[in-house]
C-alpha cells in the first residue's frame, strides 16, 4: 500500500513496468472522473456501465479506471485476481485507489484499476455499422460459453449482460471476456438454481439491450430480439451438458473423443485444446471449447503446416494434429509437432496412394476422408482402428471407385459432367 496525501494504492505486488503503483501516481486522481483532462485519456470505445468508466495513458499502456464505492472496489479487486488465477477469460486488475479528495478538500469516489484488454471491444462496437444477426449469434454463443466457464469454476455473475462483456476477435477468435464483476460471488461450486437465475438475468438482459439497438437503428431490422435473447439459455445448457458430461474411455476406444468433439461443432464450437486424463478406469477426457470466425482453420493450418486447403479440411486435419500432439509428443510445442505431424502422417498418406488413383481427390481431401473413413470405422467397431488399416480399405473401397476430381470439367452446352484424361485437352465439340 503506497500514501501521498492521504492517497491510497492497494496493487498486486507484480504489476511490470507499465503499470507499477509509482507510475499510478502520476494520474490526476485529484480530479472527478468524468473531468479528467484529454491528455491523460485514451480515445478507446465505452460500453454501458453505471458508473463513469475512463481509459487512460498509463506509462505506454492503457488502463480502464472506473469510480465506484470503496467497499465495491476492493471486493471487485479481489474477485478479480482470484479468477484470474482461475484462468477464466477476464480484465486484469491493477489496484484499488482510495482516499482521494478534491482541491478544496471534498471526497471523491473510489477507483478501481484494470489493465485495457488489447483487441477487446464493447459489443456495440463490434461492428462500425449495423450488427447482422450471424454476427449476434455469435456474440450470444460467444456470451454463452463465457458463462459456462464462470459457472464451471463457481462463479455466480449476477448482471450477466452484453454490456458487461468485452468481445474480442484476433487471429479467428471470437471470445468473451468478464469485464464487471461487482455482483458476482465466488463459491465451491453452483447450484443447479444459481446457475438458472444467471441464465434468466443474461435473457432478459440481452432482450432489452438488443431492443434498445434496434430502436436506434443499429441492428438489422429482420433481427428477432426476443429471439436472439433465447438462444443463449440453449446454447449454455446444450454446451454445459456436453463439457460436463463423464467421458471415461479405454486405449483403444479414442474414436469417443472424436465422438465428443463432433457434437460440440455441431453446437457452433470449435476445440481450442484438448486433453486425455489417466484415471484408475481408464481415460478422461477434457475440453476446451471457443467461439471461432470463419477462416480461422485455414489460416491456422496455413500457419503451421503451409498446407492452403479448404475450411473444413483444415478444421479435421488441425484435430489430427492436435490428437498427434497429445498423444505421441506432449512435450512439443504446436510447431514441432506439425511438422513432424506433416512429414510422419500426411506426406507418408499421400505417398502410399497408388499413382493411377492419385488424380482423384486433391491431397488434402484424401487426407480429411480418410481421417472420416477412420472414425466411421473405429465407431462401427467399438475399437481404434490403425491408421494404416484404414488407409487400406479406404483405397479399396472408397477412393478406386471415386472419379478423377483433377480431370472432370462442366459440359460447355449441356452443363453435364464429363471426364477427360490428365494429359488430353478437353474437345468442347465432343458429344458425350
Amino acid at each position: 500500500m503506497s500514501t501521498l496525501r492521504g492517497l491510497d494504492i492497494t496493487s498486486a505486488a507484480d504489476l511490470g513496468t507499465a503499470a507499477g503503483s509509482a507510475e499510478l501516481l502520476t494520474l490526476p486522481w485529484d480530479v472527478a472522473l468524468e473531468d479528467w483532462p484529454e491528455q491523460y485519456l485514451a480515445a478507446l470505445p465505452r460500453g454501458i456501465s453505471r458508473h463513469v468508466v475512463r481509459f487512460a495513458h498509463l506509462a505506454g499502456a492503457v488502463v480502464a479506471v472506473k469510480e465506484t464505492t470503496e467497499a465495491n472496489a476492493r471486493r471487485e479487486y479481489n474477485l478479480l485476481r482470484r479468477l484470474e488465477r482461475l484462468d477464466v477469460p477476464c480484465v486484469e486488475p491493477l489496484a484499488v485507489v482510495s482516499g482521494r479528495v478534491d482541491a478544496s478538500g471534498e471526497p471523491l469516489p473510489t477507483m478501481l484499476v484494470t489493465r485495457h484488454l488489447r483487441f477487446s471491444l464493447p459489443y456495440r462496437a463490434v461492428f462500425s455499422q449495423k450488427l447482422r444477426q450471424d454476427t449476434l449469434t455469435r456474440l450470444v454463443d460467444a456470451l454463452a460459453l463465457l458463462l459456462v466457464q464462470l459457472h464451471l469454476e463457481g462463479f455466480y455473475w449476477g448482471d450477466v449482460s452484453l454490456s458487461n462483456t468485452l468481445f474480442r476477435r484476433d487471429a479467428g477468435d471470437f471470445a468473451a471476456y468478464l469485464v464487471d464483476a461487482e455482483t458476482g460471488e465466488l463459491h465451491p461450486s453452483l447450484s443447479r438454481g444459481q446457475r438458472e437465475h444467471d441464465l434468466e438475468i443474461a435473457r432478459v438482459n440481452i432482450a432489452g439491450e438488443l431492443m434498445d439497438l434496434m430502436n436506434g437503428g443499429f441492428i438489422e431490422p429482420e433481427v428477432d430480439p426476443l429471439a436472439t435473447s433465447e438462444r443463449i439459455l440453449d446454447a449454455y445448457r446444450r454446451l454445459w451438458d456436453e463439457l460436463t458430461g463423464d467421458l471415461s474411455f479405454s486405449a483403444d476406444e479414442r474414436w469417443r473423443v472424436e465422438e465428443r468433439i463432433r457434437r460440440l461443432n455441431d453446437l457452433g464450437f470449435d476445440v481450442e485444446e484438448f486433453a486425455i486424463r489417466s484415471t484408475a478406469d481408464g481415460s478422461e477426457l477434457v475440453l476446451q471449447p471457443k467461439v471461432v470466425d470463419p477462416g480461422h482453420h485455414h489460416r491456422r493450418l496455413m500457419g503451421l503446416t503451409g498446407l492452403d486447403v479448404q475450411e473444413n479440411q483444415a478444421r479435421r486435419l488441425l484435430r489430427d494434429i492436435d490428437e498427434f500432439r497429445m498423444v505421441h509428443h506432449p512435450e512439443m510445442d504446436e510447431h514441432e509437432s506439425a511438422h513432424l505431424w506433416t512429414s510422419e502422417v500426411f506426406e507418408p498418406v499421400v505417398r502410399a496412394i497408388p499413382r493411377e488413383l492419385s488424380l482423384k481427390l486433391e491431397p488434402a481431401e484424401v487426407m480429411h476422408q480418410l481421417l472420416e473413413h477412420r472414425w466411421y470405422l473405429s465407431e462401427e467397431q467399438s475399437r481404434e482402428v490403425p491408421l494404416q488399416e484404414a488407409l487400406s480399405t479406404y483405397v479399396d473401397q472408397v477412393l478406386r471407385n471415386r472419379r478423377d476430381e483433377d480431370a472432370v470439367i462442366l459440359h460447355p452446352t449441356t452443363t453435364m459432367l464429363r471426364a477427360v484424361s490428365s494429359d488430353q485437352e478437353p474437345n468442347p465439340s465432343r458429344d458425350d
